[in-house]
């Protein structure tokens, strides 16, 4: 292994600091909103019939250009531990139940196209607590 400085090493590789890592479920599903934020209104593609599928198969399940998929694109989430985008290990990795993981996930709750922004807005009624910002904020994000 070569040693090379930090300042030198910059030019070589892209170094960012992102600040710690996401510990606890709230902060990972706020990276990952934060993360579909970025990608505004951008269409994605949708887990087909999630709710039809036995468990094994359900967690298989995955989709190129999903709010998976951008999950596992980001740097910050693989580092905290985030090492696929199918929905077994999103729902180990985040916290999430079969209910929550159709509600974010599933086609059948866009009607239409699924948006980046929708997704990041349907995250962010997971990520807290209070149960009336909770449902001030899933009437927003219907």
């Amino acid at each position: 292994m070569k040693k090379i400085a930090l300042d030198r090493l910059a030019t070589v590789a892209a170094v960012t600091d992102a600040g710690p890592l996401p510990t606890t479920r709230t902060q990972r599903l706020r990276r990952w909103r934060d993360v579909l934020r970025q990608q505004g209104e951008r269409p994605l593609r949708p887990l087909l019939h999630l709710e039809f599928r036995d468990p094994d198969d359900r967690a298989q399940c995955r989709a190129d250009n999903s709010p998976l998929a951008l999950a596992l694109a980001d740097p910050v989430l693989r580092a905290a531990g985030l090492d696929g985008d199918t929905v077994g290990q999103a729902e180990a990795f985040f916290g999430l139940n079969a209910r929550q993981t159709h509600y974010l996930l599933c086609d059948c709750h866009y009607v239409g196209a699924m948006g980046a922004g929708r997704v990041a807005r349907r995250i962010d009624v997971l990520a807290h607590a209070n149960p009336v910002t909770k449902a001030w904020l899933f009437l927003q994000a219907a």
